[in-house]
């Protein structure tokens, strides 16, 4: 079914996709605490891919890939490659950082995109999605970098600690 431009069935989906994005970050924190993060992206896959089987055959949406257009198999492939890359670098910095840091600077993509769409799709904003642009990079600044205060209490702390 193909939305309409009065369609706001894409909220609600743009939601739902905002919170199981941020499921994903906590689940997937908890879950690469004990596995090296390339391996733990692997077995996500593995789910997603299940899960999505049996979600387009319970729609009834299977076709023969081999005749879909070429454009739309190569943007889907390459789309697939990003999704991986992101997927990769995402637990690694999970790994390596707290939560409630990686998931904001993961959404600096949201500003990336406005740009792309506008660059490469043609796509217009006006002045206030800009702004809320604007705001969101303000924000992933304000939460994902840190404070003097907490980089003073961290070199504190390993300055004071003994050593070996």
């Amino acid at each position: 079914m193909a939305a309409t431009p009065s369609d706001s069935q894409w909220l609600v989906f743009a939601l739902l996709a905002a919170v199981f994005a941020a499921m994903t970050n906590i689940f997937g924190k908890i879950g690469i605490a004990d596995i090296p993060s390339n391996f733990a992206t692997l077995l996500r896959i593995v789910v997603i891919f299940a899960f999505t089987i049996i979600v387009v055959f319970a729609r009834g949406e299977w076709s023969n890939p081999a005749l879909l257009p070429g454009r739309t198999l190569l943007f889907l492939g390459l789309s697939g490659l990003a999704t991986g890359l992101s997927w990769l670098c995402g637990f690694r910095a999970l790994q390596l950082g707290q939560a409630s840091q990686v998931g904001p600077v993961d959404k600096l993509s949201v500003i990336l995109v406005m740009i792309a769409g506008v660059l490469f799709l043609g796509e217009q904003l006006n002045w206030r999605q800009w702004l809320g642009g604007a705001l969101i990079l303000c924000g992933v600044v304000l939460v994902a970098v840190p404070g003097a205060a907490q980089e003073k209490a961290r070199d504190t702390v390993e300055i004071s600690e003994p050593g070996p």
